[in-house]
């Protein structure tokens, strides 16, 4: 059963506070996360996270078969980062890491590391590689686009 991680990291144009209020809004996710996966959240939602926050979505990423997805919020250091894990869905571990660090008055650096176990056993070597990989990838660089794309059209109200 081998630990995969993924990271990806992004200088978004946008004040350290901007992009915690628009990340730590759990209703953005849907804003930057493909259309194709068909996600859906279906939990009521705070305007900010909290440690202790159960999120419940559902996901149909192979085949338009929905799968519930529950991620808690685990830790969390404002404005810097926070981390969340899945309870129940398709991995057999998701721990996701996002952190958030100031390089200039205006700009934001976005890291995001996700240390996961793939469902399936030993044929999840075969499927990661072939599959999962590929497609985590594919949806951080949407949430790249995505970003690239409010941040500096949207100017800051739209962004939080």
């Amino acid at each position: 059963m081998p630990l995969y991680t993924f990271r990806h990291t992004q200088v978004v144009a946008l004040p350290l506070d901007t992009c915690w209020s628009f990340f730590s809004n759990p209703a953005n996710l849907s804003r930057i996360t493909p259309p194709g996966l068909g996600f859906r959240i279906r939990s009521e939602l705070p305007r900010e996270i909290y440690p202790g926050l159960l999120i419940r979505y559902t996901v149909s990423p192979v085949l338009r078969i929905p799968l519930t997805w529950v991620t808690e919020i685990t830790h969390m250091r404002k404005p810097h980062f926070f981390v969340d894990e899945q309870r129940v869905g398709p991995y057999r571990i998701w721990h996701h890491e996002h952190s958030f660090r100031g390089i200039s008055s205006e700009d934001t650096e976005v890291t995001d590391v996700v240390h996961y176990v793939p469902p399936f056993g030993p044929i999840g070597a075969v499927l990661n590689a072939l599959v999962i990989a590929p497609r985590v990838k594919a949806i951080f660089d949407f949430r790249a686009d995505q970003l690239a794309q409010i941040a500096p059209s949207g100017g800051r109200d739209s962004f939080a």
